[in-house]
């Protein structure tokens, strides 16, 4: 009644619906592993922080950021390989339009049968993933470590 909007909104087949789609299917991958971290969390050195002063922001800034750092990273990881190589979210959300390495991979396997292309987009996808989870892999053996 207030004609604020005259037309409908666009929802699907935007590269925002993927993006909320993928949001909604990938949050919990975050939210554990950060979860897991944050419940070790030591509740006097919070505490301590605001007995000496420290307000809230800082409280977080310096202590609990940085002790949460490898729930951060865990939980990056763990949405960010499935993430790659996702195909069924942009394919149903984002329509035809979207270009993404999963939708890529499968349309030169599948309807172009390019399986040279699609050899290279795996291989060049694999060594994407590869390189973060060795720098993980390394983080958590110095933190192990020392």
């Amino acid at each position: 009644s207030l004609h604020i909007i005259n037309e409908p909104i666009e929802m699907l087949y935007t590269p925002f619906s993927i993006m909320i789609g993928m949001v909604y299917s990938y949050l919990p991958f975050m939210i554990l592993p950060l979860y897991s971290h944050l419940v070790k969390l030591d509740g006097r050195l919070l505490e301590a922080a605001g007995d000496l002063g420290a307000k809230p922001w800082k409280t977080f800034v310096a202590i609990t950021l940085p002790l949460s750092k490898g729930g951060i990273i865990a939980g990056a990881m763990m949405v960010f390989i499935p993430a790659v190589g996702e195909y069924v979210i942009p394919e149903l959300l984002g329509g035809g339009d979207s270009l993404m390495i999963g939708k890529k991979l499968m349309d030169d396997f599948g309807p172009n049968l390019d399986w040279p292309m699609a050899s290279a987009v795996a291989v060049v996808m694999i060594l994407l993933l590869i390189a973060p989870i060795i720098w993980f892999h390394r983080y958590e053996t110095r933190e192990l470590k020392g």
